[in-house]
């Protein structure tokens, strides 16, 4: 009856997807701001905390989808240069984001403690900006490995 509809996990992997790029696009873009207000962090605080919701519903998805045999074996990824390509990019994102996080969690104690009369340090926003905008052209890099991999692309059956 409902055939038309995406299984569940793959409209989890297709919202997920589109909440992390906005997310990480939207942090870039509140880190940006000159001068940088209270505001603007806490503005990108939020959209970091959309971020790693999206990381984590992503990640869950991604190993239900290898591990659980859902859609394609778990064979087919093994043996597919695409998959690898987008495991790769997905733990580039990871890595890119370690620092961002460490200083965004500093951030968000700091301002606990001084409140308002905190001063983000703008040469910190800028370069969380730079990375947010690397990782969301990341992202949809990752977005084209999932659509070629649904096309076929890159299995080297054996």
């Amino acid at each position: 009856m409902f055939d038309f509809l995406p299984d569940v996990d793959s409209l989890a992997a297709v919202v997920a997807l589109a909440v992390g790029f906005g997310s990480v696009y939207s942090r870039g873009r509140c880190l940006a701001q000159r001068p940088l207000t209270l505001r603007d962090v806490h503005r990108a605080f939020v959209a970091d905390s959309w971020w790693g919701i999206a990381a984590l519903l992503l990640l869950v998805t991604g190993l239900w989808r290898l591990l659980g045999g859902v859609e394609k074996a778990t064979r087919y990824y093994q043996h597919n240069s695409i998959f690898a390509a987008k495991m790769g990019l997905f733990l580039l994102v990871v890595a890119l984001e370690i620092w961002p996080m460490v200083a965004l969690i500093k951030w968000r104690r700091a301002i606990r403690r001084a409140g308002e009369g905190w001063q983000a340090d703008e040469r910190t926003a800028a370069k969380i900006s730079a990375i947010s905008y690397i990782e969301g052209a990341i992202v949809l890099l990752i977005v084209l490995a999932a659509v070629m991999m649904a096309r076929g692309f890159g299995y080297r059956g054996h």
